[in-house]
């Protein structure tokens, strides 16, 4: 850490900070800051999943420790199990990230986890003791179905402000519904929408702001009741899916365009600005075709979208359906913003970007670890338009990896990329159910910032398959002091 930090709040005064790297005046990058600087990690949480595995157990959130120093390197030191069943914990954030970095009375020692399908949204004590993290607070279904009219909710940012806002899926009924919950930073209490009235999307998902710019974006998965078991290809014909970026306005709170995708950017999930405070622009991969959209500000000031990425589906045969996507589930951008990674979950790859040239994007590494298109398993390639032979399965530690990569999230200095294998219990199931009875890994990925490339790290693996009340789905990641999908910066 710096020695030299007046009034600092939580996280990091810019991204290059947190990477260990400065901006110097005449625009090159200089090591060490006078503020704070990102350590590297040593411990990361996850929550862990029960509900579709047959195992009545509740879900937890895993303390995993990652320093290559430790006596208990690769292991989980400590679970702290929900006081309810069938939860689906499945993303997390903060009480205080970046973007309160300037508050020096604010601390980043409350991890909020929203649960998917019950609604609840429990408040975790991680800075009394961030290896052992304990529950703080329970936010009840019904305070969030009567005070805001939502439910499901999904990604949590805080704001500057000090309040925490949450994205939701659906209505308690689980029609589609893209509204936000506003949670007070100090009691966690419920306060209301931070949209207006009558201005919530058809469906939501993930979201980004940018106060610098006025401006908000959101997304769409689909509707929680079409969701909820399976995926189930009708209900896309339905319009149970979403198609569109929403664009609000940060200070209004309006909703002001909705920029329809089409079928090429069906249900587009995650969304990222780049970290630049500064940038009008961003991506986001869209699950169902395969595909990256890059939006943007337009010279006239108001919103577009382009696509820059696309991962070509393969016929198949031995498969649910002739034609296999690669189904983009997660994406996100080393801080620098000069690479882009995203998961195929159904083909079974991690590709990384070099998005310097922003518009046109280029692939500078790739690794199979697992999926639905192995080489010793059912499914036969008939045509592929990238030409890529079927992978072999992969082995780290002795262990055949179930399932296929899926949440990622990279260190601060962009150099290690660690992976699970878990979407969505639901979904798990029904595309690979050999993972619901094996349960999830986690993996670690040397990533090459110099030129690009992907190496697999083979002494690290975290077996979710051997955990003390059954195997789990261990899914996001998320490291006690801020990470690259976590942090938004002013």
């Amino acid at each position: 850490m710096a020695t030299k930090c007046t009034g600092c709040g939580p996280g990091y005064k810019s991204p290059l900070d947190a990477m260990k790297v400065t901006t110097s005046p005449d625009g090159k990058t200089t090591a060490g800051s006078t503020y704070p600087t990102g350590p590297r990690e040593e411990i990361v949480y996850l929550p862990c999943i029960y509900r579709n595995t047959g195992i009545q157990k509740p879900d937890y959130l895993a303390t995993v420790d990652v320093d290559p120093k430790s006596p208990t390197y690769c292991q989980v030191i400590h679970r702290l199990p929900m006081p309810n069943l069938n939860d689906e914990l499945h993303h997390s954030g903060w009480n205080a990230c970046s973007s309160c970095f300037g508050d020096s009375s604010k601390k980043r020692n409350r991890l909020i986890l929203p649960s998917l399908i019950s609604s609840r949204v429990y408040i975790v004590d991680t800075g009394t003791d961030p290896r052992a993290p304990q529950m703080h607070k329970i936010v009840e279904p019904t305070d969030i179905f009567w005070k805001t009219g939502l439910a499901n909710p999904h990604t949590t940012h805080c704001l500057g402000s000090g309040q925490i806002m949450i994205s939701s899926l659906g209505d308690p009924s689980g029609n589609g519904k893209g509204g936000f919950i506003l949670l007070d930073g100090k009691t966690f209490e419920v306060v209301g929408n931070w949209e207006l009235p009558g201005e919530a999307a058809p469906f939501g998902y993930d979201f980004w702001y940018q106060p610098r710019h006025n401006v908000m974006m959101s997304t769409e998965w689909g509707a929680p009741k079409a969701l909820a078991y399976g995926f189930n290809p009708e209900h896309v014909k339905e319009g149970l899916y979403g198609s569109k970026i929403h664009v609000w306005d940060w200070t209004t709170h309006k909703r002001l365009q909705s920029l329809d995708l089409g079928e090429e950017g069906a249900i587009p999930l995650e969304i990222r600005f780049l970290h630049d405070p500064a940038a009008t622009e961003g991506y986001v991969g869209c699950a169902l075709q395969g595909t990256v959209f890059r939006f943007y500000r337009t010279p006239k000031g108001d919103w577009a979208a382009e696509k820059v990425i696309h991962v070509p589906s393969k016929k198949v045969e031995g498969w649910a359906l002739p034609v296999m996507p690669s189904l983009i589930t997660d994406i996100l951008i080393s801080l620098d913003d000069r690479f882009l990674y995203f998961s195929n979950w159904l083909h079974g790859d991690i590709r990384q970007y070099d998005i310097t040239n922003r518009r046109n994007p280029r692939l500078a590494g790739q690794l199979f670890l697992g999926g639905s298109i192995l080489n010793d398993g059912p499914v036969k390639v008939l045509e592929d338009p990238e030409n890529q032979s079927q992978p072999p399965p992969r082995t780290i530690k002795g262990k055949r990896i179930p399932g296929s990569p899926q949440m990622l999230q990279l260190s601060l200095d962009g150099k290690r990329l660690y992976v699970t294998t878990s979407l969505y219990s639901g979904w798990d199931k029904q595309f690979y159910p050999e993972m619901i009875k094996e349960g999830s890994v986690m993996m670690q990925i040397d990533v090459n910032t110099a030129n690009g490339g992907l190496k697999v790290n083979e002494n690290f693996l975290v077996d979710f398959g051997k955990e003390p009340n059954g195997p789990a789905l261990a899914h996001e990641l998320r490291y006690p002091g801020g990470d690259c999908t976590s942090d938004i910066w002013l």
